[in-house]
């Protein structure tokens, strides 16, 4: 903050304005946008590598691992995504503390669950209620993380499924013809191939978890939704330093802008990537760049 911001009452203008996107409310709505960028950048990983899980699951000629993968895709596609993050947050959590109760205060006496309270000794509470304030920003954090990436795994591992049947059969019989076992056809075949036919709907996926990221705000992560609410809203002289009416349109506005400038950087990226996929594979986008 600049040195004539020490007394808000005395200035206006362009300067009461640089005072007031400069104070450290304001910061943290700037380090917001990087929740989010962070956010996307260890989902984004994290749900492919569940949705590609779940598809091998699906494919696979085990029983019991193909009834598991058709089951995590079917489920969680069927069920509403706000539903889910509400539920499976408070499931997940209380889960991981009656755990930890178990573990560490095996002579507990009371009941755990007394009607809609859970209540656990205080050592089994995650984070502690001792921890600095970081540790429950940090766990809060990887909790949305995991449950994003448990949702959009599931649509990755739809689009992937469909992805490994769309490698024409004869490349696999071709392999198995020269004497590759199922496991190396897999790797070798039809990993290296699938991506440029699951990369139309990776994409639309991707620009889908980057219009969910405002979902940080129900799973009580300070994301820019929140402070876009909290500071634009209407303030007062009793308790805000720079009082101002109701800027709550402009706020929005801008993270409006944000999320168009994400969209049109993805599809700049992902056509970039598209085109270098599919040299060289027999698709309708190969087919064309080859006669341009």
């Amino acid at each position: 903050m600049f040195e004539f911001c020490a007394s808000p009452d005395t200035i206006s203008g362009l300067t009461w304005l640089a005072c007031f996107l400069t104070t450290g409310v304001q910061f943290k709505f700037y380090l917001s946008f990087g929740t989010v960028l962070l956010l996307l950048a260890v989902t984004a990983p994290t749900a492919l590598l569940f949705g590609f899980i779940g598809a091998s699951a699906s494919r696979s000629a085990f029983f019991p691992f193909r009834w598991l993968g058709k089951l995590y895709t079917s489920m969680v596609r069927g069920i509403p995504d706000i539903a889910f993050f509400l539920f499976f947050v408070v499931a997940l959590d209380q889960m991981l503390e009656w755990m930890r109760h178990k573990v560490k205060c095996p002579d507990w006496d009371q009941p755990i669950r007394n009607g809609a309270e859970f209540v656990v000794c205080d050592a089994a509470k995650l984070p502690l209620s001792s921890a600095p304030q970081w540790q429950h920003e940090v766990y809060g954090f990887a909790i949305a993380v995991f449950t994003f990436a448990i949702v959009f795994g599931a649509f990755a591992a739809n689009v992937l499924y469909g992805a490994m049947r769309a490698v024409p059969k004869p490349q696999i019989e071709t392999a198995e013809a020269y004497g590759m076992s199922h496991r190396q056809s897999f790797w070798r075949i039809i990993v290296p191939q699938m991506w440029v036919y699951a990369l139309p709907g990776l994409s639309n996926l991707w620009m889908i978890l980057i219009k969910a990221t405002p979902l940080l705000f129900l799973l009580g992560v300070e994301d820019i939704v929140y402070w876009a609410r909290e500071i634009g809203g209407s303030k007062t002289a009793r308790f805000y330093d720079y009082p101002h009416p109701d800027w709550r349109l402009w706020y929005f506005l801008g993270l409006l802008v944000f999320y168009l400038a994400m969209t049109k950087g993805s599809e700049m990226v992902l056509e970039r990537i598209t085109r270098k996929l599919s040299q060289g594979q027999a698709t309708l986008g190969a087919e064309a760049m080859r006669k341009t």
